[in-house]
């Protein structure tokens, strides 16, 4: 796993987009996560500006419990909801990049928002951990 400011990445060689999402989907939800939403860049860049683009997919992840305990903490939270992950094709492999919640909800200042964010922080990395 690589970490980056604002992100966790792995790479997984020799899966397919569709095999890393199925992969990811499971991981997710293994640790309370569904998603929410899945936005195909590639299929939305060609309709809207007819650009190519390679595979790549966001998905929008949710922690029901994790999500409310941050609305109660700061009921503005909503702004920075869902948890983004990213399952891209590159480099001739796919890699899965999630945000990292203390990099996301940093821009709040709430020390409220602390174990909702350790939580989120410690479940996402064992997504990337069970995709490898």
């Amino acid at each position: 796993m690589e970490t980056t400011t604002y992100g966790y990445e792995a790479t997984l060689p020799g899966a397919s987009l569709d095999e890393a999402r199925a992969r990811v989907t499971e991981a997710l939800a293994a640790e309370g996560f569904g998603v929410l939403t899945e936005i195909d860049v590639q299929a939305t860049l060609k309709k809207k500006i007819d650009v190519d683009f390679r595979p790549y997919l966001i998905l929008g992840a949710c922690n029901p419990k994790l999500a409310h305990q941050a609305l109660q903490a700061e009921p503005r939270i909503g702004l920075l909801l869902p948890c983004n992950v990213v399952v891209e094709e590159r480099d001739g492999g796919v890699t899965v990049s999630i945000v990292n919640p203390r990099a996301m909800f940093g821009v709040v200042k709430s020390p409220n928002l602390e174990p909702v964010v350790t939580e989120a922080d410690q479940r996402l990395r064992r997504v990337l951990e069970a995709l490898g």
